[in-house]
This record gives structure tokens, sequence and C-alpha cells, in this order.
């Protein structure tokens, strides 16, 4: 008993020395995977899955973000209190540490994807725009015309392109009200849905920003003087269906045709806009710009040129024919 008594202390001394070194060894290990630099090769955007730490640290260790998955569970718990993991899209830079890994899953903001809705869409336009939208979830229908503000929204993965769209509508909703609030006096409107209707039109006419006021002014000089608008888009609108209100060529039988949207069929206003008018045509037609003009021609060179009278109309027609001829001679 004298003899084996020591060896036993000394076999237990040995076996605590070692446990101390290998705890201290993972110790490390641990610090310097949590700290250094991480095996992610090139920055990636990570889907993380609800389903807890073991479905996270799967994930990172297929992508390369981690090394040891036993590792990022240590670490995970270890730091607990700063709070939970959260799945969603994240960007994750390369060579991030466990630290900065850790830090993005509990703060960082999810990856934002985007979706531009141009001006001068139509409903149809903006729903196939939406439903192609890429990584949101489920499908909208045709948007009523011009309810929907044109600019570019920004949205997570998996949201869904019913939300989007109303945002988009809530937006336009906002800047109309805002903006008919502070209108000039005396338009020839009579509420900010007419105002929409109006703008729609001009915003279909010029995609020359400095021309929406003029545009607005000719069409506003044209309601109060009680003359047809006669205004191309609302043609093409009412050929198409709705589906478009610019690319078309126009014939005799569009300039004819008694859909109440054909704006040379019928005077006044049509019943709705023809398209997603942006915030700046809006403006114009609420304050447009200070001028006689009652008509307006394209270049050919881009832009138009507009006139008080019929007679300098039909002269600007014939510049306007004379540069297309010009530009088709070989």
């Amino acid at each position: 008993m004298s003899t084996k008594l020591p060896r036993l202390r000394g076999r237990i001394i040995i076996f605590l020395v070692t446990l101390l070194v290998l705890l201290r060894l993972e110790r490390m290990a641990v610090e310097q995977s949590f700290n250094g630099p991480g095996p992610l090769q090139a920055s990636t955007d990570l889907v993380i899955p609800p389903g807890g730490i073991a479905a996270t640290g799967a994930v990172l260790a297929r992508a390369g973000a981690i090394g040891n998955p036993l590792i990022f569970r240590i670490a995970v718990f270890l730091t607990r209190a700063d709070g939970p993991l959260h799945a969603g899209e994240f960007l994750i830079p390369a060579r991030s540490s466990l630290a900065d890994i850790l830090r993005i899953l509990r703060q960082g903001a999810p990856v934002q994807h985007q979706v531009t809705i141009p001006e001068g869409l139509t409903g149809a336009e903006i729903a196939k725009i939406l439903n192609a939208a890429s990584p949101a979830s489920g499908s909208v229908a045709t948007p009523p015309e011009g309810s929907v503000l044109p600019q570019t929204y920004d949205f997570t993965l998996g949201t869904k392109r019913e939300a989007i769209l109303a945002r988009a509508q809530k937006a336009m909703q906002r800047s109309l009200d805002a903006a008919w609030a502070q209108r000039d006096p005396a338009l020839p409107l009579q509420s900010p849905q007419q105002a929409l209707t109006l703008a729609s039109i001009v915003q279909a006419e010029t995609p020359v920003a400095a021309e929406l006021p003029k545009v607005a002014a000719v069409y506003e000089n044209r309601l109060a003087m009680g003359m047809k608008l006669q205004a191309d888009p609302t043609v093409i609108y009412a050929a198409s269906g709705g589906q478009t209100s610019g690319g078309m060529p126009i014939s005799r039988a569009d300039l004819a045709n008694p859909s109440p949207y054909n704006t040379y069929a019928h005077p006044g206003l049509p019943p709705g806009p023809i398209c997603a008018p942006g915030l700046a045509a809006i403006q114009a037609v609420l304050h447009p710009a200070s001028t006689q003009a009652l008509y307006f021609v394209a270049t050919g060179t881009g832009g138009h040129v507009f006139a008080d009278n019929f007679k300098t109309q039909l002269r600007n027609i014939e510049t306007y024919r004379a540069t297309l001829a010009a530009q088709a001679a070989p």
C-alpha cells in the first residue's frame, strides 16, 4: 500500500497536468479561431435559415466561412450574452473572423435587394417588373394606373411582392397629397386625381425633365380654353388596351378610336391616368411654366419646340419633317 499510493498520486498529477495543458491548448485554439482571419476566400451572401445554432454552423461550414463547427458552437455559447443569432440573408466579407461572423449574425443588417420602377410605365408593365423581382416572393396583379410612385425600392430576401407594391402605392399617395397641398392657384384642375391623370400624360410625352413644366402648361392652357388635348400617348394607351403609353406608331384608325382615353376623340381629361408619373411630372402639372403655348412638336434631334399659334406650329412641323428627311438621306 505504501508504494502504490505515491504511484497513484503521481499518475493523477500527470493526468491533471495533461488535462490542463489540453484545456489550455483548446482555449488557445478557440481564441485564435475567434479573433483570427477566417477561411472564407471571397465575400459571400449566405442565407441563414431558422433552425438553431447547429443548422447555422452547418451553413457556414459548407460555405467555407468557418473551419470547425464545434468551435463555432462553443463560441456561440461563450458569447450568448451578446444576443441570439438571426436568420436571414447576410453578406460575410472575405476572411471574416468568427467574432466578425457572430457580430454580423447578431447585429448586422440583412442584405438589401432593389427593384426599380421607371417613370411612365403602365400598371401592366409595373406588375411584370415586380413579378420578376428576385428574390421577392409571391406575385402581384396589375395595379391601378398611376397608383405607384416610380423609384427604387429596397427589400430583403423573401419579402412579399404585395408588400413592395403596397409601399410604392403609399409613397404615391403621400407624394401626391403633399404636392397638391402646395399647388399653384388658378389651375384648371379640380382634384388630386385630375392632377395625377394630367401628370401621366405629361410624363408620357417627354423624357426631358426640363420640358415637363412647358408640356404641362400647353395642356392646361388647352383645358382652360376648352380645346381637346389631342395627346398621342392617350391614343397609344387606348390602342394597346392599356398595355403601354408609348413606343407605338399611330394610325388614322387609332385616332378615331372611340375609347374614352382617346383625347383626339373626346374633350377634357381621360377617365384616369395612362401610366405612372414621377414626382417631377406631378410637380410640373401643379406648377406649370408661364407660357401661352398651345402646341408642341418634336425637333427630331431630342426634345420639343413650342408654339403659341397653329401657324407657327405648322412651320415647326415642316422643320421636323425636313430634319427627319435629312437624317434618312444616305
